[in-house]
């Protein structure tokens, strides 16, 4: 944000979603009907398996995209790959797993660029469609609101466990499987309940992202450590400092943001502050409607279906943290 408020304001009227919020991507009013979302992810390899790689950077790319309650449509492959130092056939495997992810969501790849660089990276531009009165921003959340979460954290500790490893042949199979798991249900399912407010969880983890939503909103929020879904092998590695630089980042950056109870530790502070890849969706819905969100995203097989806090009056962007 130090950067964009450096740049020209926006005054297009037809930009519905812009810079203002942080949003998780932008919406362009085309019709009374129809408005474009647009949106841009890629990164580095969290994982070794090449096809496996493509899979994630495509789920996590389409997120962004479910999280404001749009339809992805179409895509572009953006690529940097080392030619001279690996073999072109993983770039294969890396698009082909993309493209099979992309297809999962029904979304069509149809084009992309590419550069030569000494490190890999993968991802996604992506456009897909909302109408524009069913936006769902970031910015709409309302005290009384409960706060749901589709996916248990713990992919940033789990994939430092894999490259230093220490994670045995499940938790890599277990933690692979999350990340490229599509948010599609999750979001069919806030747009079937209808919900106030949602932003998915991804590199600033999950009380970086809520500090977002809060002061996009101007609530605060209350969160409750024991209900908060994780990957059970998570607070184990996280108790033995395998926990990526990331989130130790979020951590600094969230002193005097959130107030912890005092006998949570250093370690489950991490875990709140784990930076996620391809995480899941973190909903504020109405306090009657929380029974039919938790229905609706149990029936689709969400990988999790939590109430993990509540939506607060108070400073914007303030978070409290209990145990429950």
């Amino acid at each position: 944000m130090q950067v964009l408020s450096q740049l020209p304001q926006i005054t297009d009227p037809n930009v519905l979603v812009g810079v203002g919020t942080v949003d998780d991507a932008g919406v362009y009013r085309l019709t009374d009907e129809i408005a474009l979302v647009q949106t841009v992810d890629f990164f580095t390899p969290v994982v070794d398996e090449p096809h496996a790689f493509g899979e994630i950077a495509v789920a996590n790319a389409l997120s962004d995209v479910y999280a404001m309650g749009g339809k992805p449509i179409v895509a572009m492959n953006i690529v940097a790959f080392p030619t001279t130092t690996l073999p072109i056939s993983i770039l294969a495997e890396i698009l082909r797993g993309g493209a099979e992810k992309a297809g999962e969501a029904g979304v069509v790849i149809i084009g992309g660029h590419s550069i030569d660089d000494p490190e890999p990276k993968y991802g996604l531009a992506v456009s897909g469609i909302v109408h524009p009165e069913r936006i769902v921003t970031n910015a709409g959340a309302r005290p009384g609101d409960q706060l749901i979460l589709t996916k248990p954290l713990g992919v940033g500790i789990i994939t430092t466990a894999i490259k230093r490893a220490l994670a045995t042949p499940e938790m890599t199979r277990q933690v692979v499987g999350l990340m490229a798991t599509l948010n599609k249900t999750a979001a069919d399912a806030m747009l079937e309940v209808g919900v106030h407010a949602c932003t998915d969880v991804t590199g600033f983890g999950l009380l970086g992202h809520l500090f977002e939503l809060c002061v996009a909103s101007g609530v605060g929020a209350e969160v409750y450590l024991d209900d908060v879904p994780v990957l059970p092998e998570t607070w184990g590695l996280a108790s033995r400092d395998v926990v990526p630089g990331g989130t130790r980042s979020n951590l600094r950056f969230l002193d005097g943001k959130v107030t912890w109870q005092t006998d949570i530790k250093e370690f489950e502070r991490l875990v709140l502050a784990d930076a996620q890849t391809s995480g899941g969706l973190l909903i504020a819905v109405p306090a009657d409607k929380t029974d039919a969100i938790l229905r609706a995203l149990r029936v689709r097989g969400t990988p999790a279906a939590a109430r993990v806090g509540a939506v607060v009056a108070g400073e914007p962007g303030q978070i409290a943290v209990r145990r429950r």
